[in-house]
């Protein structure tokens, strides 16, 4: 996916407001729901970001100023982080849809981890598929965003997911609890919800951030189809009318239930946004409303 596609100085400007969000108190920090960095004197230097209307003045780095003409906000360390392992699904299913979902995914996955590289947060990024694929470990501040986009250009959406064996390598690899964003369209066939359970069990915070076409929901087909299964290739023939429609778009709206009340039910949050909502507007609304990102005066 090209960068111009979807990254502009306009957005990650307001991205740099944001902090990723967490409930859990893990070993080693202090609480959670902090985003653990502020402007002040006799703190640990960390980063500058832009100036914005309502920031404390006194953080203000002067001599940036005359150097450049512009406004920097200088970034201060007072608490340590929780470590944040972005999930991404990159299954076949994923292709389907227009925008596809999993071009929509990548731009989400892309401004959740600007906004962790601009709190210095400990982020890892992890395609998924049957097993996790190779990871990125996103470190570093602003600057080192461009490879997050050419790591993300360069992902296919192939293969079958594999839900449990996913979470099993997951836990094996990642000891230390932190927060768990999983990106993804959650269609497999049916061990999702007890592969979540599992991860929340050793101790993960959940943040689900479900991606769906508007085909998902309510399919605009009718009359005798043949479905195929993306990934499994499996094919099934049906009559599809107006009353199969409903009665498939409330099953749909179940799954989503189902999901976010098993979110909620470990301290986490669940999230849908379907591919027809502009990014920004699902990264300052849909994501903001469920606790996910929140703005922040740092």
């Amino acid at each position: 996916m090209p960068e111009q596609a979807w990254i502009n100085q306009g957005f990650l400007e307001r991205l740099e407001r944001l902090a990723l969000r967490w409930r859990k108190s893990f070993p080693g920090l202090i609480g959670g729901r902090n985003p653990s960095r502020f402007p002040g004197p006799g703190m640990e230097f960390l980063d500058h970001r832009h100036f914005h209307h309502g920031d404390d003045l006194r953080a203000v780095n002067w001599r940036a100023y005359l150097r450049f003409e512009k406004l920097f906000l200088k970034i201060f360390r007072i608490e340590p982080h929780a470590p944040v392992r972005l999930l991404l699904d990159a299954s076949a299913s994923m292709s389907l849809g227009s925008p596809s979902k999993f071009d929509y995914a990548c731009k989400l996955a892309g401004a959740l981890a600007y906004v962790g590289l601009v709190r210095l947060d400990s982020l890892v990024l992890i395609p998924f598929r049957a097993g996790l694929e190779s990871s990125l470990r996103c470190t570093g501040g602003r600057h080192r965003f461009a490879p997050i986009v050419e790591f993300l250009s360069e992902l296919r959406p192939r293969g079958r997911t594999g839900y449990l064996e996913t979470v099993r390598q997951f836990v094996s690899r990642f000891s230390d609890r932190g927060l768990a964003i999983i990106v993804s369209d959650f269609l497999d066939d049916g061990e999702c919800p007890r592969a979540l359970q599992y991860l929340a069990d050793f101790g993960h915070e959940l943040m689900l951030v479900h991606v769906w076409a508007e085909e998902d929901r309510c399919p605009p087909w009718e009359g005798l189809l043949e479905l195929v299964d993306a990934e499994t290739g499996a094919r099934l023939e049906l009559d599809f009318d107006a009353a199969a429609r409903q009665r498939y778009t409330a099953e749909f709206d179940s799954w989503c239930e189902s999901l976010r009340r098993l979110a909620l039910a470990n301290g986490g949050r669940y999230v849908g946004v379907p591919t027809s909502l502009d990014v920004e507007e699902a990264v300052f609304g849909s994501l903001a409303a469920a606790g996910a990102v929140q703005a922040c005066s740092c």
